[in-house]
Formats: C-alpha cells, structure tokens, sequence
C-alpha cells in the first residue's frame, strides 16, 4: 500500500494545516477523516475563506435564522462574528485530540481580526483580547497582519499569554519584525511556556509578482530565474529562523519552556500552470515548520507528492536572491506591495461578506 506523503511530512516534523472552513467539513466526516488519516493538525480561516463559505451556501442559514429570532435588528458584524466564532470553536475542539497528543505544540485553529483593523494598533489588541476570551479554546489563534501597526499589537496580546499567528509577511524585514515582537512579547509573559505562535510567510504571490518582473525583462537570464524568487525567499527566512531560535537570543526563553515560533508557510497553493501542482509543498518541507495548504494542493499533494525530508534547508537561495537583485528585482518593494495588497484584499472580502449577510438578513426577515 502507498504511504500517504502528508503523513510523512508530518511524521517528518512539519505541521499540515488546512487553508479552509466550512460548516459542513464537521458534518460531514470530513475533517475527523483528514485529522486521522491524512495527519492534518490545524486549520487557517481568513475573510476571503469566511465570505466563500458564508455567501456560497446554506450551512448557515439556519443559524442567521435563529440569530434573527432572537433580534431581528442583529447587526452584520454580530451575525459575522457569532457565525465565525461557532466554527472555529468547533473546529478548535477536532483538533483538541491533536493538541493534547503534540503536548500543545500543535493542534491549532486560527481566527483573524478584523481586516479593516490592520493600521490600528489599538483596535487590533482589543479585539483580538475580546475574540480571544469569546472562543475560549486554548488551541486558537488569532490572526494579526505584520503590518507597521500590526507589531506593536503582535507584542503586546503575546505578553499576555495569547496564541498569535502572525499573517500577511513577504520579506525579510517583516519576518525579522516579528521574531522579535515575539520574543519581546515572551519576555514580558508571566508564563512564556503557555503561549504558542506561528509567523505565516506568503509564499505563491511573491513567484507571481517576481515572475511578472521577470518577463518585462525578458532576457534569457531573467526568464531562467522564473519560479524560483518565493523558494529561495522562504529558505532565506527558514535559515533566519534557526539563527534566531537555536541561537542565544532564544535561549534564556527556551530555559523556561517557551516554545520556538514556527514558520508557516501560506499562500501555498501553485498559482502558475506551468509549475508542479505540489511545487511549494514539497519544496518548502521541514521540521518546526507549518504548510497550510488550500483544499485542492493537499489533495494533490495526497496524491502525487512527494514528501522531501529538510528539503527547506536545502539549495543555494542567496544565489537565487543575488541575481534577482543584479536584474533589479526589489524583493522589499515587491514585498511591501504585496503586503497592502493582501490587507486590501482581505477587507474587500470582508466588506462583500458583509453585503452578502445583509442580503441574507433582509430575505430571512421578510420570509
């Protein structure tokens, strides 16, 4: 019989994440067979996950429904925010076997704050401090962008004993900015072995930019490097990581039993069709990391992947990043552009799922 190659991966050290919600992964079995089969140990949610779930089905419907009962003048935001919260309590108690077996180090369901918060440090902190206390799961995450506004927030919730998954990081800069909010926030928690973190570095998008870049050049050279700026990107950050985190800044945290915080590679789905189907999966394999991966890559990942042990740690990517640089590549300008497009991105996505539940709201009512 074929070895399932995500077990292998998460047999090899990495943590497989599923890059989706939807009600009725819980009903219907799914997702209890893809924790027991397929050696799945978390789930990401985001707002553009929410709005297809939300606006794409009738799962719920029934609980608008008696939401609306209750109070037929339940704002949007409410009606979101309870909704949101029902899943990722559920899905937060799937995946507390997981937990409870990986002694906390995985197991893990995220949630985000809102996206229209993502330049306002004071906004995010509080409500990342109310959703927080609402799921009252202690293998949750709350999302929080690495924007400029971000960190401070970052610093601050993980002080004081909050899981943060750290999203919306593209360069090095934003990988480095948050290390050490982490490891400043861990300094001032009563108890830094209580909290866990994951630093969710967008992988695909940047290969989209950076190719984009490359044709308008259209050398030989350029055109050579195409599909090979976001790996190299990534294994730069990972090689980062182990500095950090194997090194003496961490040690003195690691004497009290806090805990590294893991890469997370995301946006891992292959966006190009001249690219492998599982490219950023296979690729970006290794251990004290986290590949959250959309439903269709771990699919074929499931199926024809193969399962490289410490292929993160592999290659040469500073080469990689010195040519593209030579070529006039700006990885930080790719970078910080990336980044404004994904908080824009996510608040349009929140902005139409509230459209579609005040659309939702209005046909329920009038029934």
């Amino acid at each position: 019989m074929k070895n399932n190659p995500l077990v292998d991966l998460e047999n090899d050290g990495q943590g497989i994440w599923l890059d989706y919600i939807r009600r009725d992964l819980f009903s219907s079995g799914e997702l209890k067979r893809l924790i027991e089969q397929d050696g799945l140990t978390g789930m990401t949610s985001n707002p553009t996950i929410f709005e297809k779930a939300i606006s794409g089905s009738s799962d719920y419907d029934a609980q608008i429904r008696g939401l609306l009962k209750g109070d037929p003048n339940t704002s949007v935001d409410i009606l979101y925010e309870k909704i949101a919260i029902q899943d990722i309590q559920t899905a937060a108690d799937f995946f507390m076997p997981v937990y409870r077996r990986k002694d906390k180090a995985d197991g893990y369901v995220s949630l985000e704050v809102s996206p229209y918060l993502a330049h306002d440090t004071k906004g995010t902190i509080d409500q990342a401090r109310r959703l927080w206390s609402t799921v009252a799961r202690p293998n949750v995450m709350i999302k929080v962008p690495a924007t400029k506004e971000g960190i401070p927030a970052i610093e601050t919730l993980i002080s004081e004993g909050i899981n943060v998954n750290i999203t919306l990081m593209f360069t090095m800069a934003h990988y480095e900015a948050v290390a050490q909010a982490y490891i400043r926030g861990l300094g001032a928690c009563r108890k830094p072995e209580g909290v866990t973190s994951v630093a969710s570095f967008f992988v695909s998008r940047v290969d989209t930019a950076v190719d984009k870049g490359l044709e308008a050049i259209g050398t030989k050279e350029a055109l050579a490097l195409r599909g090979q700026a976001a790996i190299a990107n990534s294994r730069m950050v990972f090689r980062r990581f182990l500095e950090i985190f194997e090194g003496p800044t961490f040690a003195a945290l690691r004497k009290k039993g806090a805990r590294v915080q893991r890469p997370l590679w995301a946006s891992t789905g292959t966006k190009n069709p001249a690219y492998s189907d599982v490219l950023y999966v296979e690729e970006l394999a290794g251990p004290n990391t986290v590949n959250t991966m959309p439903p269709e890559t771990l699919k074929n990942f499931r199926d024809h992947g193969i399962a490289k042990k410490d292929e993160v740690e592999k290659g040469q990517p500073q080469e990689i990043l010195a040519r593209l640089a030579k070529l006039g590549i700006d990885l930080n300008a790719v970078g910080e552009k990336l980044q404004q497009d994904g908080v824009e991105s996510f608040a349009a996505s929140f902005k139409k799922l509230l459209l579609a539940l005040e659309e939702k709201r209005k046909k329920i009512i009038s029934q």
